[in-house]
C-alpha cells in the first residue's frame, strides 16, 4: 500500500437514493443491510490485485460474533456473507460494489483495506441499517406504500380522548433530523444489556426483535437512566408537562445534550412517540397504536378492579386501573422464534408499567398470539392481552370495615376502538379486530377461557364464576350520563342523569353524585362538585336529573388531560346498588393555521396562526411554539400579548422549507386559562 491513506469517495447521493437514506442529512455514508453499495478510492498501486477489505463494528470485533468480515474482490454477490465485485479501476483508482448480507448486525462500520502483505488502511467509517426493502430481512415489509409511511414519514397522528369522544394530535417524529441518527446509537450503546456484556449485546444486533426490546427499556427511564421519565402525579414541576410535547426531536437533543440525564416528563404518548422514531430511523418500520379503556392489569389475573366509596368517589385502592386510552408500537417483522404466522406487526411498549424480566420493557409480542389468546408465548403476552381483553369488576368498598361488595362485572368494556394513522392520509384505521374477535361473540369468549387456562387461572376469579349469587341478583333500575351541548373548556359542562326503573313495583332511591377532575389514566386529582338526591321512581318510570357543572367550579381543579369522572352510585331500598359513570373529555378551544402564498424550496413563505379568546376574561401568559420537519429547524416561540375577552389574535411569522414535497407544520398554543391547544397543517413544498 502507498504509505498515503487512500482518499475514500462514498459516493453518497447516489448510494442514498438507491437505499432510501436520502433524508438523512450526513456527510457520512448511511445505507441498507443486504444491499450493494459503491465507495471508489485512490492511493493503492495496481489496485485490483489481492485486495482484502474489513468491516468491523462494535468493542472487540470477530468473525464468530459476526462483528467482523474480512472478504475479497469476487466476481459475484455473496449469498451468505459480505463480498466487494470490482466496478472499474484505474491507474490510481479502484470503484467497489461492497455488499453485506440481509442478516448483518446494524451499526457504524469501520472499513478497511489491505493489499498484499502490508497493513491493512482505513477507508473511513459508513452506518449500516434494516432493510424492509429487501426481501432478505427479517423487516421486509412487501408494501412499498407502507415502508414510505413507518420507515421514512416524520410526521404521525396520535390518538386520544376516550372511546366515546376520539380526538387526536399531530407528533413531530423527526428521525432523519440533524444527529438523531448518532444519538440513537449511542441509546443502544447506554443499554444495561450492552452494560453488561457490549460484545454480546452487539453480536445480537442483527436482530430486530432483540432490538426492540431493548429499546423499550432504554427509551424509559426506569432501571437504566433511559431517555424520558414518566410522571403521572399531575404535577410537573422541575420538567415539562408531558402534553407540551410536539415531537421526539427536542426530547432526544435533551437528553444528549444534559450529558444523558432523563427529561422530564413523558407519558405513554411520549414514550410510544420516541421509540416510533428511534426504530423508523434504524430501518425497522414502526406505528404507534392508541387503545382505548386500556387495561393495566398489575396482578396478572386478566381481570381489573375497581373501587368506590358510599358517596360514589372512586378510589385508589389495588394495583390495577383502567386508562381512558394507552398507546404503544407495533413494529413489523418476523418471528423466526415462534414460525410464520406470527410474524407481522409485534406488540412493543416502552411505558414503564410492569416490570419484565426484571427490567421495565415490554414485547415483542406477536398480534396474531394475542388476538388467538396464545398468551404463553415470548414476550410479555398475559400483560398485552389483559390491556385489551380484561373483564371489569366493580366493588362497594367500606373503609370503616375493610368490607367490599361486588356491584357488577363487565366484559366488554376494555379494549375499544384500537387506532393508527391511516398509510399516505391523516386518517384514523381501527384495528381492533386485528387484536380480538368481535367483542361479545362466542369465539371472543373462547379465546378468553384458552388464555386464562393457559395461565393457570382455571375458575378462579372467573367474573362468572364468582359469587354467582351476587351476579344473578338483577339490578332493580339502571342509569347512564347523557352529554347535553358541548364539551369544551371555557364552557359550561351540562349533563343528564337518566335512571330507568326496571320493575313493575316504585322503587326509591338515594344517589349518591361526584365529579372528579382526573388524569387520563382516570387517577383522581381533585374533587369538583358532589350532589344527592333522594327520588322515586313509579314501575317502569325513566326520570331525567340535568346537572350543571359550572366553568369557575371546574376552572382551577382541570388537570391539563381535560378530563373528568362522574359518579352517580345509586343506593336503591332492599335492592342491590348501581353504579353509573361515564368520563369526560374536555376539548380546548380551535386555532386556526393559514399559509399565505405558495410554499417553495429555500423560499420565505408567511404562516399566520389565529386564536380567539372564548371565554369573558383576559388570558395572558399566552406562548406559540411551531415544529415541522423540513419546514424549519428546532422549534420556534413566540410571546403573544394578554388578550381581552372574545379578542382575536393574529400573529405571522415565516417559513424556509428546505424540501420538496407535503410536510406537516405543528402548532401549540397555551396560556394561563388553556394549555397545549394542538393543531398541524399539511403544506404541500414545490421546487
Amino acid at each position: 500500500l502507498a504509505a498515503t491513506q487512500p482518499s475514500t469517495n462514498w459516493h453518497l447521493k447516489e448510494n442514498a437514493r438507491e437505499h432510501h437514506t436520502s433524508k438523512f442529512s450526513s456527510e457520512e455514508l448511511i445505507v441498507r443491510r443486504g444491499q450493494a453499495f459503491t465507495i471508489t478510492f485512490n492511493g493503492t498501486e495496481r489496485p485490483e490485485q489481492n485486495l482484502i477489505f474489513i468491516a468491523e463494528t462494535g468493542p472487540k470485533p470477530s468473525k464468530a460474533t459476526k462483528t467482523l468480515a474480512t472478504f475479497d474482490i469476487s466476481s459475484t454477490v455473496s449469498k451468505e456473507g459480505w463480498s466487494a465485485v470490482l466496478q472499474s479501476s484505474s491507474s490510481n483508482s479502484v470503484s467497489i460494489s461492497i455488499s453485506s448480507p440481509p442478516n448483518a448486525v446494524i451499526g457504524r462500520y469501520r472499513l478497511g483495506v489491505q493489499s498484499g502483505s502490508s497493513s491493512p488502511a482505513s477507508l473511513g467509517t459508513f452506518v449500516l441499517l434494516f432493510n424492509p426493502w429487501s426481501s432478505g430481512d427479517d423487516v421486509f415489509m412487501p408494501n412499498k406504500a407502507e415502508c414510505e409511511e413507518y420507515v421514512l414519514e416524520e410526521f404521525g397522528i396520535i390518538f386520544a380522548g376516550n372511546k366515546n369522544h376520539i380526538s387526536s394530535f399531530g407528533w413531530n417524529f423527526g428521525q432523519f433530523q440533524g444527529d438523531i441518527l448518532n444519538i440513537c446509537l449511542s441509546i443502544m450503546d447506554r443499554s444495561l444489556y450492552y452494560r453488561q456484556d457490549p460484545v454480546t449485546d452487539v453480536s445480537h444486533r442483527h436482530d430486530p426483535r432483540y432490538l426492540g426490546r431493548v429499546l423499550s427499556a432504554m427509551v424509559n427511564a426506569n432501571d437504566d437512566q433511559g431517555v424520558v421519565l414518566g410522571n403521572w402525579s399531575g404535577k410537573y414541576e422541575g420538567g415539562k408537562n408531558p402534553s407540551s410535547w410536539t415531537g421526539s426531536g427536542e426530547i432526544l437533543q435533551s437528553w444528549k445534550k444534559s450529558g444523558f440525564k432523563p427529561v422530564k416528563y413523558g407519558q405513554c404518548w411520549v414514550f410510544a412517540a420516541v421509540l416510533t422514531t428511534v426504530l423508523r430511523c434504524l430501518g425497522i418500520p414502526t406505528r404507534t397504536i392508541t387503545n382505548f379503556s386500556s387495561a393495566h392489569d398489575a396482578d396478572g389475573n386478566l381481570r381489573v378492579d375497581e373501587f368506590y366509596d358510599a358517596d360514589g368517589n372512586h378510589l385508589e385502592r389495588g394495583a390495577d386501573s383502567v386508562w381512558n386510552f394507552h398507546v404503544w408500537n407495533e413494529s413489523w417483522f418476523t418471528r423466526n422464534d415462534l414460525g410464520p404466522s406470527y410474524s407481522g406487526w409485534q406488540i412493543l411498549d416502552a411505558t414503564p408499567q410492569e416490570e419484565s424480566g426484571g427490567i421495565y420493557q415490554c414485547g415483542p409480542a406477536s398480534r396474531h398470539a394475542i388476538k388467538e389468546g396464545e398468551v404463553e408465548l415470548d414476550y410479555d403476552g398475559p400483560f398485552v392481552f389483559a390491556e385489551v381483553n380484561a373483564d371489569c369488576m366493580y366493588w362497594n368498598y367500606d373503609s370503616a370495615t375493610g368490607k367490599k361488595n361486588l356491584i357488577f362485572s363487565k366484559s366488554t368494556e376494555i379494549g375499544a376502538s384500537i387506532s393508527t394513522k391511516a398509510v399516505g392520509r391523516d386518517d384514523r384505521v381501527d384495528v381492533t379486530s386485528d387484536y380480538k374477535y368481535e367483542e361479545g361473540s362466542a369465539k371472543e369468549r373462547e379465546i378468553f377461557k384458552k388464555a386464562r387456562k393457559k395461565l393457570g387461572l382455571g375458575d378462579k376469579f372467573d367474573p362468572t364464576a364468582l359469587e354467582q349469587e351476587q351476579i344473578e341478583q338483577k339490578p332493580d333500575i339502571q342509569g347512564k350520563f347523557k352529554v347535553t351541548g358541548s364539551l369544551e373548556v371555557g364552557k359550561d359542562l351540562n349533563l343528564l342523569l337518566v335512571l330507568e326503573n326496571l320493575q313493575s313495583d316504585a322503587k326509591a332511591v338515594n344517589v349518591n353524585m361526584t365529579a372528579w377532575s382526573t388524569l387520563y389514566t382516570r387517577r383522581p386529582v381533585n374533587e369538583i362538585w358532589k350532589d344527592s338526591i333522594s327520588v322515586t321512581l313509579a314501575p317502569k318510570e325513566e326520570k331525567q336529573f340535568p346537572i350543571k357543572i359550572k366553568y369557575p367550579e371546574y376552572q382551577q381543579q382541570l388537570t391539563t388531560d381535560k378530563t373528568i369522572q362522574v359518579t352517580a352510585l345509586c343506593h336503591v331500598k332492599d335492592g342491590m346498588q348501581v353504579l353509573v359513570k361515564r368520563n369526560i373529555t374536555l376539548d380546548n378551544p380551535a386555532i386556526d393555521i393559514q399559509v399565505l402564498g405558495e410554499a417553495k424550496v429555500n423560499k420565505e413563505v408567511v404562516v399566520e396562526v389565529a386564536f380567539t379568546n372564548p371565554i369573558d376574561s383576559e388570558v395572558k401568559d399566552c406562548v406559540l411554539q411551531v415544529e415541522g420537519s423540513d419546514l424549519l429547524q428546532g422549534i420556534l416561540e413566540l410571546r403573544i400579548p394578554p388578550l381581552k375577552a372574545s379578542e382575536k389574535s393574529s400573529t405571522k411569522f415565516k417559513l424556509i422549507p428546505s424540501e420538496a414535497g407535503p410536510k406537516h407544520l405543528l402548532v401549540n398554543f397555551s396560556c394561563d386559562k388553556f394549555v397545549d391547544i394542538k393543531t398541524f397543517k399539511m403544506v404541500n413544498v414545490i421546487n
